[in-house]
C-alpha cells in the first residue's frame, strides 16, 4: 500500500456502554483486516462518550476523543432541564473535534452522546451509517436515521420504526476472538472446573450483571444444585456481594454440591469457553447476549428487563422475536417464581430432543458474519 494514498477516515460513535462499544470494536477489527487486504489507507477514530471502555478502544488502535455526556429521554423529566445545555455543549464539542479530523463516513451505534456527533456530521455533509442493535430503536438512532445514508439493523422487525426507509438486516456484531479454535463441551467444562457428566447452566446478566437474577439464583441455589451445575456471571459491581451471600447459602450444602457452583465477575475472552461448556444459558435479552448465545447454538431461558426499565420494552421484544423460532423460552420477570423456574429447567435439561431442537433454531437465527458485513458497508463509502 502506498503511503501517499489518500486516507479513508472513519469516525465511530456510541453510547459508552458495553452494548455499544463491543459491537463497535468487532466492526473495527473487521474493517482493519479488510482495509489491509484491499490496500486501503485506513484511519479510525472514536468521538463520543466512552464510559469504562476507553482502554478497550485504545487497545484496538483507535484514537479516542471525548465529548460531554447528555441523555435524550422519551418522557418528561427534570433531568432534561440539565441535559439541554449539556447537549448544546456536546454538539459544539463534536463540531470542533470533527473539523480537525473531517471523516469520510460516520458510523453510529446510538446511545447517550451519539446524537451530538450525528448532527455535527450532518452539518459537514458527512455520510452517516446507523446500526440499531435492538428490535426497538433508541431515541438517538430514531433521530439519526432521518439523516442516514444507510440504516442497518440486527432484527428484521426493526424496519417498521424507520418510516419506510430501506434497512439492511445483518445481526449484531460479535467479537472475532469468540470464534477461536472450538473446544468440545466436555473439555470446556473441565477447563472451568466442572464435572463433564453433569449439565451446566450458564447465568448471564449482560456487561453490568443483573441484580434481580443474581438474587433469584442465590435464593434458589440449593434446589438448583440438585439438578445442575451453575456458572454464574455476576457483573463486576455485584461480585463481592454475590460471593458473600453465596457463602451463607452454601453453609449447609455438601462439598459435592458446593463444587457445582462457581461465580465470576465478568466474562470477556473466557466467554467463548463458558458458552462452549453450557448446556443451557439463562440471560437477559439484550441484543449482544442473544446473538452471542445464538452463534454458539445454545438453548436459552431469557428473562428480559421489564418495559418500565428497558426503553420501549426493547428487551421483551428482542426476546419475543428470538424465541418465535423455538431457540429460547421466555420468562417475564414478574413470572420469575421458584416453582415455575425450577420446573422449566427440569423439563428442558431432562429432554435432550427439546434441547437439540432449540440448538438448531439458535443456529438458524445466528448471524456470525454481522461485523464483516458492516465493515463491508462502511468500506463501500470509499469507492
Amino acid at each position: 500500500m502506498s503511503m501517499n494514498a489518500k486516507k479513508f477516515r472513519v469516525l465511530m460513535t456510541g453510547g459508552g456502554s458495553g452494548g455499544h462499544i463491543y459491537p463497535l470494536v468487532s466492526v473495527i477489527s473487521e474493517l482493519q483486516i479488510l482495509a489491509a487486504q484491499e490496500e486501503v489507507n485506513l484511519e479510525i477514530r472514536y468521538l463520543g462518550v466512552v464510559g469504562l471502555y476507553e482502554s478497550l478502544l485504545r487497545e484496538n488502535g483507535i484514537q479516542v476523543q471525548k465529548i460531554l455526556n447528555s441523555k435524550l429521554r422519551r418522557y418528561f423529566s427534570l433531568a432534561n432541564i440539565i441535559d439541554g445545555p449539556k447537549f448544546i455543549t456536546s454538539f459544539l464539542q463534536a463540531l470542533w473535534k470533527m473539523f480537525g479530523f473531517m471523516p469520510d463516513v460516520l458510523f453510529t451505534k446510538g446511545g447517550p452522546g451519539s446524537l451530538s456527533v450525528v448532527l455535527a456530521a450532518r452539518v459537514y455533509r458527512i455520510p452517516i451509517i446507523v446500526h440499531e442493535s435492538d428490535t426497538v430503536p433508541g431515541l438517538s438512532n430514531m433521530m439519526a436515521a432521518k439523516y442516514a445514508e444507510v440504516i442497518v439493523t440486527s432484527f428484521s422487525s426493526t424496519a417498521e420504526y424507520f418510516g419506510g426507509k430501506e434497512t439492511i438486516v445483518v445481526g449484531n456484531p460479535i467479537r472475532r476472538y469468540l470464534f477461536g479454535d472450538p473446544l468440545t463441551q466436555n473439555k470446556a467444562k473441565l477447563f472451568l472446573g466442572f464435572d463433564p457428566n453433569v449439565p451446566l447452566v450458564l447465568i448471564l446478566g449482560g456487561s453490568q450483571g443483573a441484580v434481580r437474577i443474581n438474587d433469584f439464583i442465590l435464593d434458589n441455589l440449593p434446589s438448583l444444585l440438585q439438578i445442575t451445575q451453575v456458572f454464574h456471571q455476576t457483573g463486576k459491581a455485584n461480585y463481592e456481594s454475590v460471593i458473600g451471600e453465596g457463602a451463607v447459602v452454601g453453609r449447609d450444602l455438601s462439598e459435592d454440591l458446593k463444587r457445582r457452583y462457581k461465580a465470576i465477575d465478568y466474562l470477556e475472552k473466557d466467554m467463548r469457553i463458558a458458552l462452549e461448556a453450557a448446556d443451557l444459558v439463562i440471560s437477559r435479552a439484550g441484543s449482544g447476549s442473544i446473538f452471542e448465545i445464538a452463534a454458539f447454538g445454545k438453548p436459552s431461558v431469557l428473562i428480559p428487563l421489564p418495559d418500565w426499565v428497558a426503553a420501549g420494552g426493547h428487551q421483551e421484544k428482542n426476546a419475543q422475536e428470538y424465541s418465535a423460532g423455538g431457540a429460547a423460552v421466555v420468562i417475564e420477570e414478574e413470572n420469575l417464581l421458584p416453582n415455575l423456574f425450577l420446573e422449566e429447567l427440569k423439563n428442558l435439561l431432562g429432554n435432550p430432543q427439546k434441547l437439540a431442537a432449540m440448538t438448531e433454531a439458535a443456529k438458524e437465527f445466528a448471524k456470525p458474519d454481522a461485523a464483516l458485513k458492516l465493515a463491508q458497508i462502511i468500506l463501500r463509502m470509499n469507492r
